[in-house]
This record gives C-alpha cells, sequence and structure tokens, in this order.
C-alpha cells in the first residue's frame, strides 16, 4: 500500500512540511511518483513509527538521524552496541517524562478538588491575591 504526502501526514499527527524535512535529509525514505510526488509505502511507515517513538522520548533530530545512519550500516557488533545504547537512553526519557507527567496530574488533581470545594461553597475563593482579606489568606507552606 503507498500513501500521498497528505494521507501520510493525517497518518502520524504531522505536518506535510515535517514529512518533505525529514525525506529531505535522508531520515525517512520514500519514492517519487511520474511527477516527482513523494509516495510512502510501508517501510517509510515502519520508519516513521520509530522516528514518532523517539520524538516522544524527547530526542533530538540529531539523535534520531543517528540512530537511523545506525540502522542502515552494515550490521557489527559496534553498530548495534551504539543503538542499544541510543535507545537505553531514549527509554530512560521516556520514563522520566512519565514521572514529571504523573507529578503534574498529581498537582493538577489537587488544583480541581481545590476549585470543586470554592465552588460549591465549601472555602472561599482564595486564588486570587486580590481579593484576600486576613480570613481567607493562603497559610505559607
Amino acid at each position: 500500500m503507498t500513501y500521498t504526502l497528505k494521507q501520510f501526514a493525517e497518518m502520524f499527527h504531522t505536518t506535510e512540511h515535517t514529512l518533505r524535512y525529514y525525506t529531505d535529509i535522508n531520515l525517512l525514505p520514500c519514492q517519487r511518483d511520474k511527477r516527482n510526488r513523494r509516495i510512502f509505502n510501508e517501510e517509510s511507515v515502519n520508519w516513521m513509527q520509530g522516528i514518532s517513538c523517539l520524538k516522544g522520548c524527547g530526542a533530538s533530530i540529531e539523535d534520531i538521524k543517528e540512530y537511523c545512519e545506525l540502522c542502515h550500516l552494515p550490521e557489527s557488533r559496534e553498530t548495534l552496541y551504539a543503538r542499544y545504547q541510543i535507545i537505553l537512553c531514549q527509554r530512560e526519557q521516556a520514563y522520566k517524562r512519565i514521572e514529571e507527567a504523573k507529578t503534574t496530574a498529581a498537582y493538577m488533581d489537587k488544583k480541581v478538588k481545590h476549585y470543586e470545594q470554592i465552588l460549591s461553597g465549601i472555602i472561599p475563593d482564595d486564588s486570587n491575591p486580590e481579593t484576600w482579606t486576613e480570613d481567607t489568606r493562603p497559610e505559607k507552606h
């Protein structure tokens, strides 16, 4: 199966400009049709899935390019180990992002409960310093 630039961009929730850039820097393989338009196939899908995952971990374009270049080299213990090291590093970054997201979500849960208490009249609105009085000023932690 093949995909147009527009279809491929929609499939991966990215822009056509991004895909052109990826193909121009030889990060993402594509074919060209008779009118020289980019056409993507299942190989492109596999590469884009990898690129998307690495981006999701926070990898830079340079890191992703290095990984892809290593994948294209003849297989050797050295290139395999280098790819492995990149994946280990990116996995660590992914887990860090998960922890940061958990911390953010927990903070937002507390804020939601706080606003629900304000909206239900259980506590006064203490979120706006302009409206604080001695009775509503939040305690310093």
